[in-house]
């Protein structure tokens, strides 16, 4: 039986049509390896000081995705110059099924029910527990303002008073504590508790101002200890990464400031 242009344009229409399937596994699998990073900055509150780092089970998925996708188009283009051969010879290819389309619809399957068990792995912990019990680790970022607040554990008089005690342990100045909510009591007016800490360390704060003046206007640094109207406290501060771009910091003095996020997840315990 000899091949006709029919048989050749088919063959070549498969083969483009795997190309395609090889370049969509590629396309996906990159947006498979970056889904773990996307659904950290969902439960940090869109908080952009993530570390470069691999992001769980997501970047090994997409990664196989990735290279799924380079192996499917090798084989792709080793089956069809082996079709051709057999088509010069007036032969056939089609006499079996497709190993290779059996192949990638088994693994797509396997990773399919893996990336749907991770999912069910990291959903929202509030969700899974909605009786509570312990902190929370949720946190709301103001992307805005740059202002990061994390769910304290106490209220707000024992929030300040461990702050002041983790200061005091460390050797920094507490340089004053505005009771926001007191002085509006004196004034005959209601205000939910509300304490703002300033603080620093001169060896730490004037290195920076040295580099860029205008940071002086957000030292020393705060931490302002809140609660809602739910009863909820907070402590709240200014995110480093924030300062750093406001001010345009060096990146090898960013730590002089990243200390607040420390001590508010501490005093927040």
């Amino acid at each position: 039986m000899t091949s006709g242009p029919s048989d050749y344009l088919a063959a070549e229409r498969t083969f483009l049509a795997w190309i395609r399937t090889g370049l969509a596994l590629m396309g996906f699998g990159f947006v498979v390896a970056r889904f773990g990073l996307f659904l950290r900055m969902l439960q940090s509150g869109g908080q952009s000081t993530l570390p470069p780092e691999s992001y769980g089970f997501s970047f090994w998925a997409g990664t196989a995705l990735i290279t799924l996708g380079v192996v499917v188009n090798i084989m792709s283009a080793r089956h069809h110059a082996r079709l051709i051969r057999e088509l010069n010879a007036g032969g056939s290819g089609f006499n079996r099924p497709s190993s290779l389309g059996i192949a990638v619809a088994v693994i797509l399957a396997v990773l399919g029910l893996a990336m749907a068990a991770y999912l069910i792995s990291v959903r929202d912990p509030k969700q899974a527990n909605p009786a509570g019990g312990g902190q929370s680790k949720a946190m709301t970022t103001n992307t805005g303002a740059g202002i990061v607040s994390i769910p304290s554990n106490h209220s707000v008089d024992q929030t300040v008073e461990k702050l002041q005690g983790i200061l005091q342990a460390k050797g920094v100045k507490l340089f004053a504590l505005v009771d926001h909510s007191g002085e509006a009591e004196k004034a005959g007016l209601k205000m939910l508790p509300t304490k703002l800490l300033i603080f620093g360390n001169p060896k730490a704060g004037t290195p920076l101002m040295i580099a860029s003046p205008s940071i002086a206007i957000d030292l020393p640094l705060k931490i302002l200890v809140s609660e809602d109207k739910s009863g909820k406290v907070w402590v709240a501060y200014n995110s480093a990464v924030y300062l750093q771009g406001r001010h345009k910091l060096p990146a090898d003095l960013v730590q002089n400031i990243a200390v607040v996020e420390a001590l508010a997840s501490k005093a927040a315990e």
